[in-house]
């Protein structure tokens, strides 16, 4: 697998679509790449930004989510807990760095746009094979750091399967589900980074491991990719021992 990260010209608040700045970033695509595009130039592009002088954080916290959590941590008390768009993520992903003064938003429907840069990319290039992955980052419990995760995914399939299958010793796995999008977002990110390299935006090449679509993720799919934390969840016992404040969104399927 191979990551390229590409500059971009500073990208400000609803000065360029999307779009124009994929096309004068992407140079070229061959067959079976995946193009991963950081979700804060997304936000910027749909003008995703609230004045901080203007709001009330907390209050954009509970719009923006699907359930929040209070009251807050002491440690780092400008910071909950929230799931939004089916991801656990502080904050409901709002964020301050690189935004001029501004809260800066998750894009509005990150699927529908994955599906969007997709097609016109392949168009573009001539392309039957390529992937999309929009990305944030996020922490992770008991580790220092951040770390990249998709927050939208088109033209492959996120997951590989390995349950039925037999491991080494014949074996026969049980629940193994690799995260093909997760990896390609964590790898992308950190090359990527998330201080002021101004590289919003990867390509990856050289992937054997994807298995890729000419159709964009089926509602049953995307269902697939997903985690209900009521029953499935690994971690269910850890979410479900905290009382959820509902959000506006409220979109979690239960």
């Amino acid at each position: 697998m191979i990551v390229r990260a590409i500059k971009t010209k500073k990208v400000l608040v609803g000065e360029n679509t999307l779009l124009e700045i994929l096309d004068e970033a992407i140079s070229a695509l061959d067959e079976s790449n995946i193009a991963i595009i950081a979700s804060k130039i997304v936000s910027l592009c749909e003008n995703r930004v609230v004045s901080v002088g203007s709001s009330d954080k907390q209050k954009l916290i509970e719009v923006e989510s699907d359930y929040f959590l209070l009251p807050k941590t002491s440690k780092y008390p400008d910071f909950q807990f929230t799931i939004t768009q089916n991801t656990l993520i502080p904050n409901s992903g709002i964020d301050e760095s690189n935004t001029n003064g501004n809260y800066l938003l998750w894009p509005k429907d990150p699927q529908k746009t994955a599906n969007e840069i997709r097609a016109h990319l392949k168009q573009r290039f001539g392309l039957k094979k390529l992937g999309v992955v929009i990305t944030d980052s996020t922490c992770m419990p008991l580790r220092w750091g951040t770390l990249g995760i998709p927050i939208a995914y088109s033209g492959f399939a996120p997951n590989n399967n390995y349950i039925g299958t037999k491991d080494l010793f014949g074996y026969e796995f049980k629940v193994s589900r690799s995260s093909v999008a997760g990896g390609l977002a964590a790898a992308a990110v950190v090359v990527m980074g998330e201080g002021t390299e101004q590289t919003p935006i990867a390509v990856i090449d050289d992937v054997p491991f994807v298995q890729f679509q000419t159709h964009d993720p089926t509602t049953k799919e995307l269902e697939l990719f997903y985690i209900s934390m009521l029953k499935d969840d690994l971690f269910a016992p850890f979410l479900n021992s905290v009382k959820w404040q509902k959000g506006k969104r409220s979109n979690i399927k239960e």
